[in-house]
C-alpha cells in the first residue's frame, strides 16, 4: 500500500529516528538554530531537575511538554534559547532506595560504612539517572543535553561550597539548638516537608497528683509516652477554676518528680480539663513557652525515636510502640482517669511516612530575614505569577516563614563544608579542597561536620550554578562556558507545577537575589495537577494511574503532548483520560489525511510564497492562517497553551481539513496554493506536535529529513495582513453550503444533488467568484441568487441568508406525514417526561441522577418538537 492510501499515521515509524537525528545533528544545542538567530534575541529555561530514582510520570510528562513548547516556539523565532537538563540528587529518596537494597541483603549501612554506602549510591544514580532522561527523549522534549548537569557533579559541588560560605560569612547561615521537624528514620526535615493528615487518636486523661496532697489535678493529652519529659503544668491566668494552684507543684505520675503550676495565655480553657502539661522538647508550642518561662528542656528518647533514662522501666523501648504499655502502666497505678476519641492533624515524613516528632537539635538554619529583599522585589513586580493569584500563596508563606533547617542527617548529599578544630575548637567555612589542618592554630586534628545539605539547598541555586556560578574552572567549556551567566541570566521562565512553589521556586528566588543580586526570573508559570477523569487525584492504590510512557506506546508522543496542552488551563486541574487522547490522535490522523490529499493532486508543494497565492480560496485559506498565526503566537506568548492549542485545532482541522480541503474539489487551481499554506502550517504546529508536523512537513516537501534540513530550526510563521473581502465572501459562501444542505433535509434529498437552489443574501457577496463553490459543495446543478423567496418554496433561515428549495415538483405529502408522525411521537414523550416529573412521589423518592437524566431528555424532546413544528410551518 502506497503512503498515500494509507489512512492512519505510524508514529513509531518515525519517533525514534527523528529524535536521533534531531540530538545527534545538535539542533537542540544553543546554536542549533545559528542560521535564524537574531541580534539579542536570547531565551533561557531551567529544567526542573527530576529525581535519579524517579520514573517519568504524568505531571513529568506536563511540565516537559509545555516547557518543550515554549522552547521550540523560541528557537524557529530566531531567539538563541538554552533550555538546560539535569537531574538532582535527592538526598532522602535515593538513600531510602540503597539502603532498602541493603536490608535486602542483610546489611546496614553503618555495617558497611560511608565510603562504601556512598559508592552504592553513585551506582544507583548511574542507573536510575539515565533511565529517566531516556524516558525523557520518548516524549520528544529538546534540552541542550550536550550541557545536562547532575546536583552534585563537580561545578554544583564547588557552587554549593561558594554559597554557603559566602552566606555563612555574612551571618546568615547560623547553627544552633531549635527545635525542629524530626524523623527517626530520616532525620530533620523542613516546614513544608512534613505532610499532614487527619486521623483519629486516643486523647488520655490524665491524674497528676499535688505535691502537698490535696488532691490532683487532670491533663488531656494525645502523647502519653512524652510526659517524662514534663517540666511543668500550665493553666490559663483568666480560668477561675485553678487560680489557687498557680505556684504550687505537682509530682509527675510513676517516676514522682516535683515541676510547678505556671500560668500562661497559651492554654485553651475550653480544650480537656484547661489543665495542660509541658513538654518544652517535644511539643513546638510548649517549647515557646519553656523559653518564657525559663523551664527546663528535658528530652526523653534519641535520635531514633528510643526513649532514654528519663522514661524509667521504659528505657529502650520504641517512642511509639511505648504508648499502650506506658498507658497500662498508668491505668494499674490509678493515674489514667478516662479515654476519649480525639481528631487531630498528625505530620508524617514526606518521603517515608513516618511520624514526624517535634524535637530539639543542634543544627545548621538560614535565617528568616534572607528571604526579605527577594518578598519586597517580588511584590514590587519583578516577578510576575502565571496565573497571578500564586503571588497570594507566595506572600501567605513568607508571612509565616521561619528559620530553614538545611542540615540533614543523611550520607547521600552535600557534605556540609564546616571544619571543625579538635584542638582549639575553631570552627570555619570552606570551599575548595577539604582542608587538612586549622586555619586558626594549624593543628591536623580537625574533621568535617558530618550532615549533609537538604537537597533544595543545591537545587536552590539551579538557575544560575548550572551557567557556571561558583563553579570554579570544574567543567567550564564542556558543561557551562565563559558568557554563560551574562548570556543567560536571568533565566526568561520558569515553569513548574505549583506543589513546589516553596520547596524550589521561594528557595531559588532567595539564593538568586542574595547570591547573584539578582531575581533569577521574570515570569514564573504555574501549572496544576494532572488528575484522572473524575477529577481524582491518582494514585496506585485507586488505581488510576495513567503512565505517560504506555499512553506514549498506545497513541504516540504527539497526542499525549497535544492533550496535555489543551487541557493545560491556567489555575485549573488537568482532567485526563483515554478518550480524550483519542481525541488528538484523531486530530493526528485527520492531519494525515489531508496531507495524502495534497499529494494526490501534486507530488510536492514549495515553501509559502505569499505574492504567489493568486486563487480566492487561496487567499482565502491564506488569510485564516494569518490569523491563526497571530492567536497562536499571542497565547503562547501569554503562556496561554490551551487556547494557543484550540486555536491550532480550529484552523488546521475546521477550517482547512474540513472546508479548505473541501472547497478545493470545486478549485484545482488552488491545491497547489493549498499544499504550501498546509506545509507552512506545520510549522506552526510544531512546538505542540514535533513528530507528526517534521513528517508531514518532509513529505510535502518532497523531502527526507534524513537528507534535508528540520522543521525544528525554520523560523517560526510571521502573521500577514488577511483579506478581509475575500474572507467574508468565503463565510457567506460556507453558510449558504450549509443552509441549503439543511433546506435539502426538509425535501428528503438531504445527501442527493438537486437541480436548482436560490439564495437570499443579507450581506454583499462576489456571487459570480462564490457560485461555483456553492453549487458544488451543495451538490446543486444551479444556484440562483435572489432578491425575493420564489413560491411555493421551502426555506432556510440563517444568520446572513436564506435558502429555498421549489417544492413545485415535489409531493410533499408524504413528506408532511412522515413529520406529523414525528409531531406526535415527541408531544407523547414529553407527556410522558412531564407527567412523571410532576409527580411528587417520583420526584422525593427517585435517585437525583435519574431524575437529571429525566429532567434533560424532557428539554431535548421540547427542542425536537419546536424544530419539527417549524419545518411544518415551512411546508404548508
Amino acid at each position: 500500500m502506497s503512503e498515500t492510501q494509507k489512512t492512519h499515521y505510524d508514529p513509531k515509524a518515525v519517533e525514534a529516528d527523528y529524535y536521533r537525528l534531531w540530538e545527534d545533528r545538535g539542533y537542540f544545542e544553543i546554536d542549533g538554530n545559528k542560521a535564524i538567530q537574531q541580534e539579542g534575541k536570547r531565551f533561557c529555561i531551567m529544567m526542573p531537575p527530576p529525581n535519579v530514582t524517579g520514573h517519568l510520570h504524568i505531571g513529568h510528562a506536563l511540565t516537559f511538554t509545555l516547557q518543550d513548547i515554549i522552547v521550540r516556539y523560541k528557537r524557529m523565532d530566531g531567539y538563541k534559547t538554552l533550555w538546560q537538563p539535569g537531574t538532582d540528587h535527592a538526598g532522602i529518596a535515593t538513600q531510602n532506595v540503597v539502603e532498602k537494597q541493603l536490608l535486602e541483603q542483610g546489611k546496614t549501612k553503618e555495617e558497611i560504612g560511608r565510603e562504601a554506602f556512598l559508592e552504592l549510591a553513585w551506582k544507583q544514580k548511574e542507573n536510575s539517572g539515565n533511565a529517566i532522561t531516556t524516558q525523557l527523549r520518548r516524549l520528544g522534549v529538546s534540552p541542550a543535553w550536550s550541557r545536562e548537569r547532575f546536583t552534585m557533579d563537580e561545578g554544583l559541588a564547588n557552587a554549593v561550597k561558594h554559597a554557603f560560605k559566602q552566606m555563612y560569612d555574612e551571618g546568615w547561615i547560623v547553627q544552633g539548638n531549635y527545635m525542629i521537624n524530626w524523623c527517626t528514620h530520616d532525620g530533620a526535615l523542613s516546614d513544608i516537608e512534613v505532610e499532614y493528615e487527619e486521623r483519629v487518636d486516643q486523647l488520655y486523661y490524665l491524674r497528676y497528683p499535688l505535691s502537698d496532697g490535696s488532691g490532683h489535678v487532670v491533663v488531656a493529652t494525645t502523647r502519653p509516652e512524652t510526659f517524662f519529659g514534663d517540666t511543668a503544668v500550665m493553666v490559663n491566668p483568666a480560668d477561675e477554676r485553678y487560680k489557687d494552684l498557680i505556684g504550687k507543684t505537682i509530682l509527675l505520675p510513676l517516676i514522682g518528680r516535683e515541676i510547678p503550676v505556671i500560668a500562661d495565655e497559651h492554654v485553651d480553657m475550653e480544650f480537656g480539663t484547661g489543665v495542660v502539661k509541658v513538654t518544652p522538647a517535644h511539643d513546638p508550642n510548649d517549647y515557646e513557652v519553656g523559653m518564657r518561662h525559663g523551664l527546663d528542656f528535658i528530652t526523653v528518647f534519641d535520635e531514633n525515636g528510643i526513649l532514654n533514662q528519663y522514661a524509667g522501666e521504659f528505657a529502650g523501648m520504641e517512642r511509639l510502640e511505648a504508648r499502650e504499655p506506658v498507658v497500662k502502666k498508668l491505668q494499674e497505678e490509678g493515674f489514667l482517669e478516662k479515654v476519649e476519641e480525639h481528631r487531630h492533624q498528625v505530620g508524617h515524613c514526606y518521603r517515608c511516612k513516618n511520624v514526624v516528632e517535634p524535637y530539639v537539635s543542634k543544627q545548621w538554619f538560614v535565617k528568616k530575614e534572607f528571604a526579605a529583599d527577594t518578598v519586597r522585589r517580588v511584590n514590587e513586580g519583578e516577578v510576575r505569577f502565571f496565573p497571578e493569584h500564586w503571588i497570594n500563596s507566595f506572600n501567605a508563606w513568607m508571612r509565616d516563614l521561619r528559620d530553614w533547617c538545611i542540615s540533614r542527617q543523611l550520607w547521600w548529599g552535600h557534605q556540609i563544608p564546616v571544619m571543625y578544630c579538635d584542638d582549639c575548637g575553631h570552627q570555619w567555612a570552606f570551599e575548595g579542597d577539604t582542608p587538612t589542618e586549622c586555619e586558626k592554630c594549624g593543628s591536623s586534628k580537625i574533621h568535617q561536620d558530618p550532615d549533609v545539605l537538604d537537597t533544595w539547598f543545591s537545587s536552590g541555586l539551579w538557575p544560575f550554578s548550572t551557567l557556571g556560578w561558583g563553579n570554579g574552572d570544574a567543567l567550564k567549556n564542556v558543561k557551562w562556558f565563559e558568557s554563560d551567566m551574562e548570556e543567560f541570566y536571568p533565566n526568561s521562565l520558569l515553569i513548574t507545577g505549583f506543589d513546589i512553589l516553596f520547596f524550589w521556586v521561594a528557595r531559588m528566588l532567595m539564593m538568586g537575589e542574595k547570591l547573584t543580586a539578582e531575581l533569577p526570573f521574570p515570569h514564573v508559570y504555574l501549572h496544576a495537577l494532572v488528575k484522572d477523569e473524575r477529577g481524582e487525584k491518582m494514585s496506585k492504590s485507586k488505581g488510576n494511574v495513567i503512565d505517560p510512557l504506555v499512553m506514549i506506546d498506545k497513541y504516540s508522543a504527539d497526542a499525549l503532548r497535544f492533550t496535555l496542552a489543551v487541557l493545560a488551563v491556567q489555575g485549573r486541574d488537568i482532567k485526563l483520560s483515554e478518550e480524550k487522547l483519542e481525541l488528538s490522535r484523531n486530530f493526528t490522523n485527520k492531519l494525515y489525511n489531508a496531507a495524502n490529499y495534497l499529494l494526490m493532486n501534486a507530488e510536492r508543494f514549495e515553501d509559502l510564497d505569499p505574492e504567489r497565492i493568486e486563487t480566492p480560496l487561496g487567499r482565502y485559506m491564506l488569510s485564516r492562517f494569518y490569523l491563526a498565526v497571530e492567536e497562536t503566537r499571542h497565547y503562547i506568548d501569554q503562556y496561554r497553551f490551551n487556547d494557543a492549542a484550540t486555536t491550532l485545532y480550529r484552523f488546521l482541522w475546521g477550517e482547512f481539513c474540513d472546508w479548505g480541503i473541501e472547497l478545493s474539489k470545486a478549485s484545482k487551481a488552488s491545491v497547489p496554493e493549498l499544499g504550501s499554506i498546509y506545509r507552512e502550517s506545520m510549522k506552526l504546529l510544531h512546538p505542540f506536535m514535533p513528530y507528526l508536523t517534521e513528517y508531514l512537513y518532509q513529505r510535502l516537501g518532497g523531502t527526507d529529513l534524513s537528507e534535508s534540513e528540520s522543521i525544528m530550526i525554520r523560523p517560526y510563521p510571521a502573521a500577514g495582513k488577511p483579506d478581509e473581502k475575500i474572507m467574508a465572501d468565503f463565510a457567506l459562501a460556507i453558510e449558504a453550503i450549509v443552509s441549503i444542505r439543511r433546506c435539502k433535509t426538509l425535501v428528503d434529498k438531504a445527501n442527493q444533488r438537486i437541480e436548482k437552489a436560490y439564495v437570499k443574501f443579507g450581506a454583499p457577496i462576489d456571487e459570480e467568484l462564490m457560485r461555483p463553490f456553492i453549487e458544488k459543495l451543495a451538490k446543486v446543478d444551479t444556484v440562483e441568487f435572489v432578491k425575493h423567496k420564489p413560491e411555493p418554496a421551502v426555506t432556510d433561515v440563517s444568520d446572513h441568508l436564506e435558502s429555498y428549495i421549489s417544492t413545485a415538483d415535489i409531493d410533499m405529502g408524504p413528506i408532511i406525514a412522515k413529520l406529523e408522525k414525528q409531531k406526535a411521537k415527541l408531544e407523547k414523550e414529553i407527556m410522558k417526561l412531564s407527567s412523571m416529573l410532576n409527580n411528587e412521589k417520583f420526584v422525593a423518592n427517585a435517585p437525583e441522577q435519574v431524575i437529571a437524566q429525566n429532567r434533560q431528555a424532557l428539554a431535548e424532546a421540547e427542542q425536537k418538537l419546536e424544530k419539527v413544528k417549524g419545518e411544518l410551518d415551512s411546508l404548508r
